[in-house]
């Protein structure tokens, strides 16, 4: 299969909100639960088909945790579309979206196609951010999406990655 476009894809936001294991669902749809903290950034490939064009993702799942964060402004640089990733059952991963979203709007000098993505929804009783919070947040922040998902179940994994992919398809081809 040749590829038409190449589209580099920064997943970023605090440790521990399943970025990494989001990303091994989407490459394997296999849920893998002793994953190990992702130091500075990880590189994975996949290729999809998206509205009959064959797309090349390079998903570049950076690590949260605080002491690689001056990493991240070379990282988002030239991306093509962005996560940005929450757990639903920590409301610290949400209240740092400044933090991060700062370095984005000082790197990035385009339009960048952005889901706002709430992990573990298996985990609903342990609930601290409301949908409607966090929905508020995206739209405060500009996000082109907001979906609430589940690594362990595999609900709305796909889901994520084809809206970002079909908007930055969208960006391309207008």
């Amino acid at each position: 299969m040749s590829t038409d476009f190449t589209f580099k894809i920064v997943i970023f936001g605090d440790s521990q909100t399943g970025k990494t294991t989001l990303t091994h669902r989407f490459l394997t749809n296999l849920f893998k639960e002793d994953i190990q903290m992702t130091l500075g950034v990880d590189f994975l490939l996949k290729s999809i088909e998206m509205n009959g064009e064959n797309v090349k993702l390079q998903i570049w799942d950076f690590a949260g945790e605080e002491r690689f964060r001056f990493l991240f402004p070379s990282y988002i640089r030239g991306a093509n579309g962005a996560i940005f990733m929450y757990d639903i059952t920590n409301y610290g991963s949400l209240a740092h979206v400044d933090d991060w979203f700062e370095i984005v709007e000082k790197e990035v000098e385009y339009d960048l196609p952005m889901i706002f993505v709430g992990g573990k929804t298996d985990l609903i009783h342990l609930k601290e951010i409301s949908t409607r919070k966090a929905m508020e947040v995206a739209k405060s922040k500009n996000a082109d999406g907001f979906i609430e998902c589940c690594s362990k179940t595999g609900e709305n994994v796909h889901k994520i990655f084809e809206l970002l992919t079909k908007l930055i398809l969208k960006d391309r081809i207008s």
